[in-house]
C-alpha cells in the first residue's frame, strides 16, 4: 500500500462514528475489512504488547501452569494433590485442570456453539446487546465498553446462570441449539466447581465436616452465583497495538476457563507477563478476588490479560462463580486470628457494581480499596 493509500485508511477508520464501535469489534470488522487498527483501540505505548526479547516484563517463553489432576484427586493421593493445589495457589493464583468429570464432547459443544453464535447476523446478537450490569443476558464489546477510554479488540456474551430455570428463557434461541448445550454445559461446570472448591478449602485447613460451623461457606457457594462469558476475538491487523482484555483480576471465588486451541492468555507471574499453553480440553482455574478475600490474602488473584493476533480468531468460555449476589464475602474467621489480623473489609457485589460503575477498572483496584491497612 501506498503511503497516500495507507493516510486515507487511517483517515477513513479515525472517522468511524462513536455508535459503530458499540456494535463490536467482529461488526467493525466484517463491515469494514480492515487494514489498520482504529484509533480507537490503540493502547498508549506503555500498556501495548510487546514481544520484543529486549522488554524485561515479558518472558521468553510460554508458561506451563502447575497441572491437577482431577481423578487423583479424588483417589487415594489426595493429600499430595491437596499441596499441590495449596503450592499452584499461593505461587501461581492459577492451575491447568485435566482429567476432570465433563466430557470432551460437552467441551466441544460448548467451544463451538460459542464460536456459532458469533457466526450469527449482527442483527440476531444486538438483540441481547445493553450496557445493564444486571441484565441476565448481556452482549457487548471491550472490557468495560461504557467506561473503557481505549476499547478492546472483544466482544463477549454473558449469561446468568443460577439458578438455571430462572435465566434459561431469557438465553438466545439461536443457534436453535444454544441453550440445551449451555444448559449442560452450565450444570457441570457449577459441580465441577463445588468439587474443586471443597478441595481448596481443605487445602487452606479449613474443614466443613462440621454441620453447625457457622461459616459453612460451601452451603453458600452450593447456592452460588454463576455467570458463563463466551468471549471472541477476531484476527486483528495491527496486534502488537490492542489487547483483546485488559490487564484484570475476576471477582468471584474461583473462574474455569475453557480455550480453543489458539494461544492469547497471558497471566503476570514473578512480574512478568507469560503465556498460558492451553491443553486441549482442559480448564485454566484461577483465583478470583472474593477468594483472596476469604482466604485472608493466603492465596491471591493475579492479573491476567489477553493477546489477539492477526491470522486466526478465538474463542474462550469463562465460568465465574461466587456467593450469592445478595451475600457478603468476608475473611474465614479460621483464617484470622492475632498473627493474622483480618486484611480485607467486608464486601458485597452491590459494592463491587458500584465502583465500576464509577470509572474505567483498573487492574486490581477494587480488591486494592477493600484492603485494611493496620
Amino acid at each position: 500500500m501506498c503511503p497516500a493509500m495507507a493516510l486515507n485508511e487511517q483517515r477513513s477508520k479515525d472517522d468511524i462514528p462513536e455508535s459503530q464501535f458499540q456494535k463490536g469489534v467482529k461488526q467493525l470488522c466484517e463491515k469494514g475489512h480492515l487494514h489498520a487498527v482504529p484509533k480507537k483501540y490503540i493502547l498508549p505505548v506503555s500498556d501495548r504488547p510487546t514481544k520484543s526479547v529486549e522488554d524485561p516484563n515479558v518472558a521468553k517463553q510460554n508458561l506451563q501452569l502447575p497441572i491437577i489432576d482431577f481423578a487423583e484427586l479424588l483417589g487415594p493421593n489426595r493429600p499430595q494433590v491437596l499441596q499441590s493445589l495449596a503450592n499452584a495457589c499461593e505461587q501461581y493464583g492459577f492451575f491447568q485442570l485435566v482429567n476432570h468429570c465433563i466430557s470432551d464432547d460437552v467441551v466441544r459443544s460448548m467451544i463451538d456453539v460459542s464460536g456459532r453464535f458469533f457466526d450469527l447476523p449482527f442483527e440476531e446478537r444486538a438483540k441481547y446487546m445493553t450496557t445493564d450490569m444486571r441484565a441476565p443476558v448481556r452482549c457487548g464489546t471491550s472490557f468495560s465498553q461504557t467506561k473503557d477510554s481505549v476499547l478492546c479488540w472483544r466482544d463477549f456474551l454473558k449469561l446468568l446462570c443460577h439458578p438455571l430455570l430462572d435465566f434459561l428463557p431469557h438465553w438466545p434461541a439461536s443457534p436453535v441449539d444454544f441453550r440445551k448445550v449451555v444448559a449442560t454445559y452450565a450444570e457441570e461446570t457449577k459441580h465441577l466447581f463445588q468439587v474443586v472448591m471443597e478441595a481448596i478449602l481443605e487445602s487452606l485447613g479449613i474443614m466443613e465436616t462440621n454441620q453447625e460451623v457457622e461459616d459453612n461457606i460451601l452451603k453458600d457457594l452450593q447456592n452460588g452465583s454463576q455467570m458463563m462469558v463466551a468471549n471472541f476475538y477476531p484476527p486483528c491487523p495491527q496486534p502488537d497495538l490492542t489487547l483483546g482484555m485488559p490487564p484484570h483480576s475476576d471477582y468471584g471465588f474461583l473462574t474455569l476457563l475453557l480455550q480453543d486451541e489458539v494461544e492469547g492468555l497471558q497471566i503476570q507471574y514473578q512480574d512478568k507477563w507469560v503465556t498460558v499453553q492451553p491443553i486441549p480440553n482442559a480448564f485454566v482455574v484461577n483465583i478470583g478476588d472474593h477468594l483472596e478475600i476469604y482466604s485472608n490474602g493466603k492465596y491471591k488473584s493475579v492479573l491476567h490479560r489477553v493477546l489477539v493476533n492477526e491470522v486466526k480468531s478465538r474463542v474462550s468460555v469463562a465460568s465465574l462463580h461466587s456467593l450469592p449476589f445478595n451475600c457478603t464475602v468476608r475473611p474465614s474467621p479460621k483464617l484470622v486470628d492475632e498473627a493474622n489480623p483480618k486484611r480485607y473489609m467486608d464486601t458485597d457485589f452491590g459494592t463491587f457494581l458500584a465502583y465500576v460503575s464509577t470509572g474505567e477498572p483498573n487492574k486490581k483496584d477494587f480488591l486494592e480499596s477493600r484492603k485494611l491497612h493496620y
